[in-house]
């Protein structure tokens, strides 16, 4: 066994048995406990290898995964640009991970991930940013909104689609929001629901539902959105459904909020 512990933790962590990965997280965590976590640094890029595992083709590897991102989770406030560096790599596994870790993290990755929206061009980059805050279970995600609601009417589709998801996820903890805020919400969603993608008039409405379920809505706008859900349940007068059945089941799954 090599006698620098970062070299035993290093191999067994590149294992692809899971009780051996669990020992190296395990390893990981006796080390930081006894240097601190701003002196761990050099263990953080170890770790972030876990975020390449393919979850699908190895779904045993899930749990260790797990420990691994709430290990990168409690290094701290430093540990924010890095995982904002990582976004680099292109692994879409990987992003997704980094996604989950700075969701964790949460209210103060907001800022850092603000201004790294508004940094970047990229709109790659700009999607996995939003998708982070979209983790972010704060009452603070509403310094985000600004940004969700210039890229939910997007050309790019997938930036569309992220922001049209991460307005619903905010929504679920912003306690109020002022009207000029709601309605451009309601305005740009409901804009989405003629998409050409049946996955952006689906996500579309399910951030609908979720400002009725959560208070967003006033008696009208909850009466004006019924109505938009029984046309696209075809269930009204004009029995002219939404062909998508994802879109029909989201509508079902809202209809609840507005009755």
């Amino acid at each position: 066994m090599p006698e620098h512990p970062y070299q035993q933790i290093e191999i067994l962590l590149s294992s692809a048995d899971a009780e051996k990965i669990h020992q190296g997280l395990e390893l990981v965590r006796k080390e930081i406990a006894r240097i601190g976590s701003q002196e761990a640094r050099p263990l953080f890029e170890i770790v972030a290898m876990l975020f390449h595992f393919d979850m699908l083709d190895r779904p045993d590897l899930v749990p260790v995964l797990n420990e691994a991102v709430s290990l990168v989770v409690g290094f701290g406030d430093w540990v924010i640009p890095e995982l904002l560096h990582e976004l680099d790599d292109g692994d879409l596994k990987a992003q997704l991970t980094i996604g989950h870790a700075l969701g964790r993290i949460g209210a103060d990755a907001i800022q850092p991930l603000i201004a790294e929206y508004n940094t970047t061009s990229n709109s790659d980059r700009r999607v996995f940013v939003l998708y982070a805050l979209g983790k972010i279970k704060s009452p603070r995600v509403i310094e985000a909104m600004p940004l969700a609601l210039e890229a939910v009417n997007s050309t790019d589709l997938e930036l569309r689609d992220t922001a049209t998801r991460a307005i619903g996820k905010f929504v679920e903890f912003i306690p109020s929001l002022q009207d000029t805020t709601r309605q451009e919400i309601i305005q740009k969603l409901q804009r989405n629901l003629a998409d050409t993608s049946p996955v952006i008039r689906a996500k579309a409405v399910r951030s609908l539902g979720k400002l009725a379920k959560f208070g967003h809505m006033l008696p009208e706008e909850r009466a004006s959105l019924k109505s938009i859900l029984e046309r696209l349940m075809g269930i009204d007068e004009h029995y002219e459904w939404d062909y998508a059945y994802i879109v029909r089941r989201e509508a079902e799954e809202a209809y609840q909020y507005v009755q």
